[in-house]
């Protein structure tokens, strides 16, 4: 985040703080001022909409999207977009961006060394269904070294973007996968304060996603606002 950006609301307890000194990033990205409420307009409340046109029939599975396979062990990853009353949030927009399998992004800023892979690109994009429900087909991250320390290695994650009724409700966070050790280590991660809410954060591996022979399944289902909300994580 740019220094002294207006917010359109402020930030929750759950979510991590905007300067955490163990994630050095946020001296530079988190803002140096109270963040102000803004009345949200017509524009800001009017509820998003995403006509199925502008989706692709591959943009939800990320590893058809080139003429070859992508290297790496395939996954699905699933789960459910849903209100403060767990009520079903339908027809809206998930992305998605990772990763390769080798732990680099096809991002001309990244210069970890690991090998990219022409066959993943790595972003993605669905509707969510009547029931809210999202579905992608992947391959499983690996965790890639980033320098915030000494020996830091991040987890393997998957970024998302959510978003909700309205456009003021938009979640940019991280999901994790279970067992991972390198969460007990990652600042970005651990910069949530309650462990019960960075656990939101972790999906879980689910026998009824898994495809036999084929993709492991995770599901990793999203809570916007009320009282149990998923965090964000940037």
């Amino acid at each position: 985040m740019a220094s002294g950006i207006i917010l359109a609301k402020p930030q929750s307890e759950e979510d991590p703080p905007y300067h955490y000194p163990a994630y050095k990033s946020t001296a530079l990205r988190g803002p140096n001022r109270a963040p102000l409420v803004i009345r949200p307009g017509e524009t800001e409340l009017h509820s998003p909409v995403f006509g199925e046109g502008r989706i692709r029939s591959n943009d939800n599975d990320l590893t058809a999207q080139h003429a070859g396979e992508p290297i790496g062990e395939k996954i699905v990853v699933s789960g459910r977009l849903m209100d403060s009353k767990g009520r079903p949030i339908r027809n809206q927009l998930v992305e998605i961006w990772q990763a390769n399998s080798c732990g680099r992004y096809a991002h001309a800023l990244d210069d970890h060394p690991a090998p990219l892979d022409p066959n993943f690109t790595g972003g993605g994009r669905t509707l969510t269904d009547g029931e809210g429900n999202y579905r992608f087909t992947t391959i499983k991250p690996a965790a890639y070294p980033w320098g915030n320390h000494p020996n830091a290695w991040r987890p393997a994650h998957i970024h998302f973007s959510f978003y909700g009724t309205a456009f003021t409700q938009r979640l940019i966070t991280q999901m994790y996968f279970p067992g991972d050790p390198l969460i007990e280590s990652d600042p970005i991660a651990n910069s949530i304060r309650d462990k019960k809410v960075l656990n939101r954060l972790v999906s879980s591996f689910d026998w009824d996603l898994t495809i036999p022979g084929t993709a492991l399944g995770y599901r990793w289902d999203i809570i916007l606002g009320g009282p149990n909300p998923t965090p964000e994580a940037l």
